[in-house]
């Protein structure tokens, strides 16, 4: 009921030590499958609900929207309607849409309004490649969302999509999952390969760390690891409430990274402030 109950989310809240919490659908409840009719009569209703938790704490929640990016004049409908109407700081993507990358051309549109308009997009892996390659009881989120994100992040940067919008503000679930290994081999290829050099105008390094990351990493080394592949002013706090994968305990473990005062109220207060616009 963690979904849905604000008075058992605001009781949880004070245990993760956390003052305010960003609202956004259940991944799976964005339906990209569905007919986009119906997908938009879902997507409206769970927006409603949610804007009624937000109003019941104002003080404790922020929200994110959904849309049914698989119709693009409905999504962008929807874009204005959790923006303007219900005034959600953006929306939430999964990271693909029916097997067609976030970073595919069709979908400019919707990146380009949404950095019109300085909404901010969270993306979150959604039915992953590769999960009926999953040996053993692990779930398809611990082996295979990683990827996923992976994929949706490099997307939109090989296709040049985030150079087009540089001011497109969004962030990524599970710390960007593999893309902090993979971008020194996007490198490498943007130097050793005319067509990729071709292709973008500037570094895919320099590309990523306009980025924002959650730190839903689960190691102090890896939460390190994020900090210097991408910088200390673009890493987020996750907690992936109310689900069996989340972080119990969110500010405990970053605390325990033995982070300097500095990075640790960026990482907790401002970093989220400016990607989810309050400070603009």
């Amino acid at each position: 009921d963690g979904a849905w109950s604000t008075s058992r989310r605001l009781a949880d809240m004070q245990d993760l030590r956390v003052e305010r919490q960003v609202l956004s659908p259940m991944p799976e409840l964005l339906s990209y499958w569905l007919a986009a009719i119906a997908a938009q009569s879902l997507i409206r209703y769970i927006n409603d609900e949610i804007a009624g938790m937000v109003a019941s704490a104002p003080d404790r929640f922020l929200a994110l929207g959904g849309v049914p990016l698989q119709d693009l004049d409905l999504a962008l409908q929807e874009l204005e309607y959790v923006t303007d109407t219900l005034g959600f700081a953006g929306v939430e993507l999964a990271s693909h849409v029916n097997g067609v990358s976030i970073g595919d051309r069709r979908f400019e549109p919707f990146f380009a309004e949404a950095a019109r308009r300085g909404a901010s997009v969270f993306v979150h892996a959604l039915r992953p490649s590769g999960k009926e390659r999953v040996v053993g009881a692990f779930p398809e989120q611990a082996v295979c969302f990683p990827g996923d994100i992976a994929l949706a992040a490099t997307s939109l940067i090989t296709s040049g999509m985030a150079s087009r919008h540089p001011q497109l503000r969004i962030a990524f679930s599970h710390g960007g999952g593999g893309l902090a290994m993979l971008l020194p081999r996007l490198v490498q290829a943007w130097h050793q390969i005319p067509k990729a050099r071709d292709s973008l105008w500037e570094s895919p390094e320099t590309i990523a760390r306009r980025f924002f990351y959650d730190a839903l990493v689960f190691s102090p080394v890896a939460v390190r690891f994020l900090l210097d592949t991408f910088g200390q002013s673009q890493i987020l706090l996750g907690s992936d409430y109310p689900f069996g994968m989340g972080d119990k305990d969110p500010v405990t473990h970053l605390e325990a990274v033995g982070l300097d005062d500095t990075t640790l109220q960026a990482i907790l207060h401002h970093n989220p402030r400016r990607f989810l616009g309050l400070d603009i």
